[in-house]
Formats: structure tokens, C-alpha cells, sequence
């Protein structure tokens, strides 16, 4: 179906209050099918990750039900201390709810010095197909970063967040459904923002396939 973003905030409006009188199915949680943990490579283009620990109280603020936070440092480096080490993060939620909802990287990239330089959206090669990202080239001082990130769940990988909201609430009032995933792939622009770019792209298809087999369908 395809919905025109000029009404989406209405049609999101409208489908919110449907929700609240009442005009929704009964909503389940929805398990993982595979651990993500395993589910991403700890390998990736050759880069070896080292898993980085979340606080409690930063999960418990961005209520992710699962997650993988992991830092892929170059050959012959396993503590990510490198300038071309890059990140990969999977937050999953089994439902979302008031206080439990995916938190848009678009209003957290700000922070700690980091500012958004220029942001697009994008459609990227992966094996099973192009799939559209949100892509943030982001600053701090003269360190430069290239940002990919995605929603992907209950069949769908989607980049524009109207959409995400959109089909959420579809989901929610039709299925019982709000199981999504939010994956990231943060990569340091060492050389120029091209080649960054060319090596978030390949993380990013080696990583919506091992998504796909952790997330039910």
C-alpha cells in the first residue's frame, strides 16, 4: 500500500484514535526466534568485535526487550582502540508500548559533541534486495562519522519514521503487533565520507540478513 507522507500525520492521528476507543486487537509480545547475540556475526569485513556493555538504567530508559552493542576493531586490534573500528548496534522490542517505544537516533545523534552535518535518505544493495536507510553524516571537532539506520520488523525494513509510526499503528489496531527492531551501524570517516559510506553499505547488508534471522517474521 502506498501512503502519501503529506496526510501521514493526520493518518496517524486518526489511527491513534481508533486505538484509544478501543478499536485494537489485544497485544502479544513477541520472543525472539534466535539469540541476537548469536544472530550477529562477531565477525564482519574482517573487523572482530568486542561486545560494549549498556548500563541498567540507560536500558531501562531506552526499553529494548534485547540488544547487541558491539565495536568491530581492524585485524591484529581486539579492544576497538582503533581510529577505523566501527560499531554495530540491534535494539529489539517484543512490543511497544506507552514509556517502551523505539527512540528515533535522529533526536540522540546530537550529544556528547557530536552534531549532525548532513543527513538523506538512502536505498542500499543487500542480498535479498534494496532496502532504504536514514543516512547522518555527523561531526565533533575535526572526527567525522557516517550513520546508517533502519527499523526492521514484521516484514518490513523501513526508513522513514512517518511510515514506522504509520504501519505500527496499522499493526497494532489490525495484528496485536508492535515488535520492531532499530539497527544502526555507526563508521569513522578516515579517508572521505565515500569510502565510509561504501563500508557502512556492506556492514549494513551483512547485518539486515543476521536481523532477519533473529526477529520473527
Amino acid at each position: 500500500m502506498k501512503v502519501h507522507s503529506g496526510w501521514l500525520p493526520a493518518a496517524i492521528l486518526g489511527f491513534g484514535l481508533i486505538l484509544l476507543s478501543g478499536g485494537v486487537r489485544e497485544q502479544v509480545s513477541m520472543p525472539l526466534v534466535a539469540p541476537l547475540d548469536t544472530s550477529v556475526p562477531t565477525e564482519v569485513l574482517g573487523y572482530t568485535a568486542t561486545d560494549v556493555e549498556i548500563s541498567e538504567e540507560e536500558q531501562r530508559v531506552a526499553g529494548m526487550t534485547n540488544f547487541v552493542l558491539r565495536l568491530y576493531s581492524p585485524p591484529g586490534e581486539v579492544d576497538g582502540s582503533m581510529a577505523e573500528a566501527f560499531s554495530i548496534y540491534v535494539g529489539y522490542y517484543d512490543r511497544q508500548s506507552q514509556g517502551k517505544t523505539i527512540h528515533s537516533p535522529r533526536n540522540c545523534l546530537p550529544g556528547g559533541g557530536w552534531e549532525p552535518l548532513t543527513s538523506s535518505r538512502e536505498r542500499i544493495p543487500t542480498p535479498t534486495g534494496q532496502i532504504p536507510v536514514n543516512r547522518y553524516l555527523i561531526g565533533n571537532g575535526q572526527a567525522q562519522a557516517l550513520v546508517l539506520y533502519w527499523y526492521q520488523g514484521r516484514g518490513r525494513t523501513e526508513a522513514n519514521e512517518y511510515l514506522v509510526k504509520w504501519h505500527l499503528l496499522q499493526d497494532q489496531a489490525l495484528h496485536g503487533r508492535s515488535d520492531e527492531a532499530l539497527v544502526r551501524v555507526i563508521v569513522p570517516v578516515t579517508t572521505t565520507e565515500e569510502d565510509a559510506y561504501a563500508k557502512a553499505v556492506s556492514v549494513a547488508g551483512q547485518l539486515v540478513q543476521s536481523v532477519d534471522r533473529a526477529i520473527p517474521s
